[in-house]
Order: structure tokens, then C-alpha cells, then sequence
């Protein structure tokens, strides 16, 4: 005789509660990385456009925030981003934390920094 295999109604109902909470965690946590890959990508861009141009604070910012506006990015603004000049690189970096409520009184901060250098 052969014995019987499978999932037993308890173990489905435990293991659906755990991927459930798995998946509410991961909805809660993406956007914030899904805005960070856009600023990040931004950044690279608008440091691109003015390579080998004259540094000034001023067209760097309203560009990215021209391009902030398109893209739907709220973490940071023009202002947030830090230039630098090595020779005739220009490296562009925003450091910005996000904080996201998970339940109850329980948050998740994560911290970021979107570089052009990478």
C-alpha cells in the first residue's frame, strides 16, 4: 500500500499566508528601487549633456528637474544634487532617504545614492 502525498489544507493556508505577506512586503519596498533606477538613469543622462561644458549649478538643476517632472520623480529635486568637476568629468550625485510605512507603526527607511560616476 502506498501512502498518500501532498499539502495538507493547514500547510496550503500557512504557506498562502507567508507568500501573501511576502508579496504585500515587495509591493510596499519596489517603488521606491524603481525610482531610484529612473534617478539614477536621469542623472547619468543630464551629466552626459553637459560634458565638456562650463560648470554652472543653475542648467544642471532645471534640467534634471525638467526631466524629474517628465518622469513622475518626487524622491529629489535639482537642488538635492551634488556636482563635481574632475578635470573635465562632471560627476553628479544625490544622496536621499525614503521612508515607507509598512503596518502599524513599523516603517522600512532605506537610504540611496544615485551617482553618475557608476
Amino acid at each position: 500500500m502506498r501512502g498518500q502525498h501532498g499539502l495538507t489544507i493547514t500547510g496550503f493556508l500557512v504557506t498562502a499566508v507567508i507568500l501573501v505577506i511576502i508579496a504585500l512586503l515587495g509591493f510596499q519596498i519596489a517603488p521606491p528601487y524603481m525610482e531610484y533606477y529612473t534617478i539614477q538613469k536621469q542623472i547619468k543622462i543630464v551629466a552626459s549633456e553637459f560634458q565638456g561644458t562650463g560648470i554652472q549649478r543653475r542648467p544642471v538643476e532645471l534640467a534634471f528637474d525638467k526631466r524629474a517632472n517628465v518622469e513622475n520623480i518626487t524622491a529629489i529635486q535639482g537642488k538635492d544634487i551634488e556636482i563635481a568637476k574632475d578635470g573635465d568629468k562632471i560627476t553628479l550625485t544625490a544622496d536621499y532617504s525614503v521612508k515607507v510605512p509598512l503596518v502599524g507603526n513599523l516603517s522600512a527607511c532605506m537610504d540611496f545614492r544615485a551617482s553618475s560616476d557608476k
